[in-house]
């Protein structure tokens, strides 16, 4: 009996003090506190989202602030600081308000411009204390002591250089985005660029451009009679290449890359016909200084067919290979 009475009192005592908490944090103790700002934020949220227009942008900007203010007064009331670091943490989470404040959009909450101007605007809000001394109701500025400067200066300039390094990585991000080609490269003697996926064997849009290309050239050619292919082939440069810049703009013309690629044929002549070789070529940066081209051989040859008057005709037949081929190096000369 005595032991369940203990533990009911020692309940009543637990909820006793986490009442005590709850209250000492969330009513203010005066009217000029960091909770008066969070609610001022709450109720500019709730005021914007009942307005529409230019008087919504203009609540809602002034709930940021109330946002910004009462997080950042909060935070540094009892710091803790970053290891390593004197910067408070509540100057990275006031940092992180303070960037999704002046970069972010409706459309997109976070924004790479957001993770990059973080570090250093924590950085600058961790300094400016230092440059301004007095009470909450008199402040005036001041230059920090010389003992001060060189960790500041330490602390904004490290904190920039993470920045830029995060700024690099979007910026990459981006090329790989719009230049998947340089996916198929090798980065061994890159300094900066570490590949994290497993690297492509060959690069897909030029497989693309030959693959929607092969069918086009199909179609022209085979079932033709024989003489208009070969004066198909004599113009085949002027022909492949017109049809090579429609399958691009077509089918690569979400990327950037679109205008490293171009298209070239190459005839040659068999003892039965002609081979013609369909080359989609890099023109883009490449580890290789002659680059590479991928090439997708079609042989043509004349098949003898019946004619409605019942006379033989030679057409043309024409053949591709299944795969594409990437080679290394500059594509041979045109004959």
């Amino acid at each position: 009996m005595n032991t369940l009475l203990k533990d009911v009192f020692g309940f009543f005592k637990f909820a006793e003090g986490l009442y005590a908490g709850i209250r000492k944090l969330l009513v203010p103790p005066k009217a000029y506190s960091w909770q008066t700002f969070i609610y001022m934020s709450v109720f500019s949220w709730v005021l914007s989202s009942l307005a529409t227009g230019y008087v919504k942008d203009i609540i809602a900007f002034f709930g940021w602030l109330f946002l910004i203010s009462g997080t950042a007064w909060y935070t540094t009331q009892d710091p803790l600081r970053v290891p390593g670091t004197f910067m408070p943490v509540g100057a990275v989470i006031t940092g992180f308000l303070v960037s999704v404040f002046a970069f972010g959009n409706q459309e997109e909450v976070i924004t790479p411009r957001i993770i990059v101007f973080w570090p250093t605007i924590s950085a600058l809000i961790t300094a400016i204390p230092e440059f301004i001394e007095g009470s909450d109701t008199d402040a005036k500025a001041r230059i920090p002591k010389p003992q001060d400067r060189q960790r500041i200066i330490i602390l904004v300039a490290s904190s920039m250089l993470l920045s830029c390094w995060i700024q690099f990585y979007f910026v990459m991000d981006h090329w790989f985005q719009q230049y998947p080609s340089l996916q198929a490269d090798t980065f061994k003697r890159s300094t900066f660029v570490v590949r994290t996926e497993e690297r492509l064997k060959i690069p897909q849009n030029g497989v693309v451009i030959l693959e929607r290309l092969q069918p086009i050239v199909e179609e022209q050619i085979d079932k033709t009679s024989w003489s208009e292919v070969e004066k198909w082939l004599l113009d085949a440069k002027q022909r492949v290449r017109t049809l090579g810049r429609g399958v691009i703009q077509k089918n690569l013309g979400k990327y950037e890359e679109k205008d490293l690629w171009r298209v070239e044929p190459r005839v040659a002549n068999t003892k039965s016909g002609y081979i013609l070789d369909l080359l989609s070529i890099w023109s883009g940066p490449s580890s290789n200084p002659r680059g590479y081209y991928l090439r997708k051989s079609c042989r043509i040859e004349p098949v003898a067919v019946t004619s409605n008057s019942g006379n033989k005709i030679p057409v043309a037949e024409i053949e591709c290979d299944r795969a594409s081929r990437l080679i290394p190096g500059a594509p041979p000369p045109q004959q």
